[in-house]
């Protein structure tokens, strides 16, 4: 009888052949000589792998079988605590060098169990005493993926087979845009920063993030409560910040704390959100609660205080909240306590769509522990950042301009000279001020100002904004010529297709993405102060906005005209991509972003990069569960003669060009229409009919 890793289901066989998993079904329908199930059940029946694979090899697709391919083969049906132990093996090898992983990948079954005993100690139990049934062929193939694509790259395939979803308890994952602008806050205007903490970690996006921007040689702790998604936070921290001391360890912060006795510089949370069951009952007189005792319903403010208990005397903490925390009345008594203590330094409210739950604008706390020679601060940052998004309120706010925005307000209110406030948006308030019957810190609520401007200014700008308007209108009008379409008939044209992988074998492409460094390293000094192109760039259709020394990119890849770039990252709407330009050629190319460099006399990059972005080819070529990761070698493109994907490039083109259009027109009708209906309620403008008495 064959194992269990010998079966198939269909999603696997759909995940194996590149193909959607509708095409399997099809498959089973159409083709008679389609392997028969030999496993399973009715409703979810399993194939023999070497029929499949047969069946596949047979009309040529049958990929080339690699090292994700085996490790999935060795996890099919294991145990929990088998996934646990490949997470923990896993992060133990990304905190070594490569020399390291090699020696200990290469060791005989036998010694290597043994040599990781120590890393299985947090499994043993009664029932499983030791780290003897953990199956050396099952570590081997995880070091296989290890060494060949990176620590990560294990973890992509273990959340395929773990059980705890996204989102229990009210947890997700924090986006890399929003971990890097609480990972700055966190390390500016206060402590040097030299150790942190993220009690809350999850899979280590903020940790890490906040890692990279620590002192050498920094200690970096976290908490995460299911143990597979902590080891992958403390492979993805060893591997962003090589030279840092990293535990992570198992647990409910709340009830266990972890680090009962650890004291930081800085502390960075995305702690889950209405979470009623946080342990109120039984921590009613814990000594964390130096503010007051959370209500049931607030457990974002015992979080709060947990952040405050770990940090060394000045240190700061950076979390991202809910708004209703700033503004409920049961909270009130803790906030008015961490402003009369002086821990509260700045309440900053974001735009929608940054984080989960993407229609509410979260608030970021920043707190500090009063120094013991020093009672507090007089002063607190209130600051709305609501508006600093696309003109399109459809898509997502840019988070570059948000991310510096924020960032150098909150260096001036820190900075010894003053702070001068910047009307309707930003104010450094009076904590006594905000101690009134409802200690609201909701910033709109203390910041919101009519616009300062003189009516003849008003006049000039709101002229000259309706004068853009009415040319990026024309502009419109024209690229939504696209040009006369024909009918393919009764049906949809089909044709050959071979995916991106083949083309790159045959020569007709080369396939590229950015590498991110694993230390601090410099680059080149003739691309250092060269611009970074990333996915939010892509997304906005903006042009590149990174700097290498910012992301530190190791063997920087740069960009050519006629580039085709994709985003890695597959969002609601798709993927973005876009035909590098003039303006492009000569960036770097970040690791968020797929580059395809066609051969010209072989492919068209307009055409290329219309048919690898169409949602049907880039949902067969996407994986991942809570995120979704594109696979560019599983694109498909169609084997058309060059005249006809000159033909298709053309009508790509000028879809692109429609689309850039209206993005454009739409920011400059809400800016005129945001200016004078603000000018014209503000007094400064008077509309038609209207005269001053």
């Amino acid at each position: 009888m064959a194992s269990q890793s010998d079966h198939l289901t269909a999603a696997e066989i759909s995940r194996l052949a590149g193909v959607t998993r509708a095409t399997v079904s099809n498959w089973r329908r159409r083709h008679p000589d389609f392997p028969q199930p030999s496993g399973g059940t009715e409703a979810s029946p399993s194939y023999d792998r070497r029929q499949v694979e047969a069946w596949l090899d047979a009309r040529g697709r049958l990929p080339a079988r690699s090292a994700r391919d085996d490790f999935r083969a060795h996890l099919r049906r294991r145990t929990p605590a088998d996934v646990e132990a490949v997470a923990l093996f896993s992060a133990h090898l990304a905190g070594l060098d490569e020399k390291d992983r090699a020696r200990i990948a290469a060791l005989p079954d036998d010694e290597l169990l043994e040599s990781q005993a120590d890393v299985f100690s947090p499994l043993a139990h009664p029932a499983n005493p030791s780290h003897a049934d953990v199956p050396a062929p099952l570590l081997r193939a995880a070091a296989d993926v290890l060494l060949g694509e990176g620590p990560l790259a294990v973890f992509d395939v273990l959340e395929e087979h773990t059980d705890a979803p996204i989102g229990v308890r009210g947890t997700h994952p924090t986006p890399s845009a929003l971990a890097d602008l609480l990972a700055d806050l966190a390390t500016t205007g206060g402590l040097p920063a030299q150790s942190a903490l993220d009690p809350a970690c999850g899979s280590g996006r903020l940790l890490a993030a906040t890692a990279t921007r620590l002192k050498r040689h920094a200690r970096v702790h976290g908490q995460e409560y299911r143990a597979v998604t902590a080891a992958q936070a403390k492979a993805r921290v060893a591997e962003r910040s090589p030279k840092a001391s990293v535990d992570v360890r198992t647990g409910d912060s709340l009830r266990e704390d972890a680090f009962p006795d650890l004291y930081v510089d800085a502390v960075v949370c995305n702690p889950p959100y209405g979470d009623r069951d946080w342990g109120h009952d039984e921590l009613a007189f814990n000594p964390r609660w130096a503010y007051g005792v959370p209500p049931r319903s607030e457990p974002e403010l015992a979080w709060v205080q947990h952040a405050l208990a770990h940090l060394n005397d000045g240190g700061q903490a950076v979390l991202l909240l809910p708004p209703a925390t700033a503004s409920r009345s049961s909270g009130r008594r803790i906030r008015s306590e961490l402003l009369r203590q002086g821990a509260m330094r700045a309440v900053i409210a974001l735009p929608p769509g940054l984080a989960v739950p993407h229609h509410i604008g979260l608030h970021l706390w920043i707190l500090q522990r009063p120094e013991a020679n020093r009672p507090g601060r007089d002063t607190v940052l209130l600051m709305d950042a609501t508006e600093e998004a696309a003109a399109d309120h459809s898509r997502a706010p840019d988070e570059t301009k948000l991310h510096d925005t924020i960032l150098s307000v909150w260096k001036a209110f820190t900075a010894p000279t003053g702070f001068t406030e910047i009307p309707g948006t930003a104010r450094s308030v009076a904590a006594i001020d905000l101690l009134d019957e409802l200690v609201d810190l909701t910033p709109a609520r203390h910041v919101r100002t009519a616009p300062v401007i003189t009516p003849d200014a008003a006049l000039r700008h709101a002229t000259g904004l309706t004068e853009r308007l009415k040319a990026e209108v024309a502009a419109l009008t024209e690229a939504s010529d696209i040009g006369p379409l024909s009918t393919a008939g009764e049906t949809a044209r089909t044709w050959r297709t071979a995916t991106i992988a083949d083309l790159s074998r045959g020569g007709a492409l080369a396939v590229h993405r950015g590498m991110r460094a694993s230390s601090t390293d410099g680059i080149p000094a003739e691309l250092a102060e060269r611009s970074v192109l990333r996915a939010r760039d892509l997304i906005a259709g903006a042009p590149a906005s990174g700097t290498a020394h910012e992301l530190q990119l190791a063997d920087p890849f740069t960009i050519e005209a006629g580039d085709v770039l994709l985003t890695q990252i597959v969002g609601p709407q798709g993927v973005a991509g876009r035909v590098a330009g003039k303006e492009d050629a000569g960036c770097l190319l970040d690791n968020s972003v797929f580059l395809l460099r066609p051969d010209p006399g072989r492919l068209d990059p307009w055409f290329l990069a219309g048919f690898v972005s169409a949602p049907d080819n880039v949902s067969q070529a996407t994986t991942g569960t809570s995120t979704h990761q594109l696979v560019a070698s599983r694109l498909r493109v169609p084997l058309l003669a060059l005249g006809e994907q000159t033909a298709y490039g053309r009508a790509f083109r000028k879809i692109h060009e429609l689309r850039t259009s209206a993005r454009s027109a739409a920011k400059y009708a809400d800016e005129t229409a945001d200016l004078i209906a603000a000018t014209l309620s503000g007094g400064a403008l008077l509309p038609q009919g209207v005269e001053l008495p």
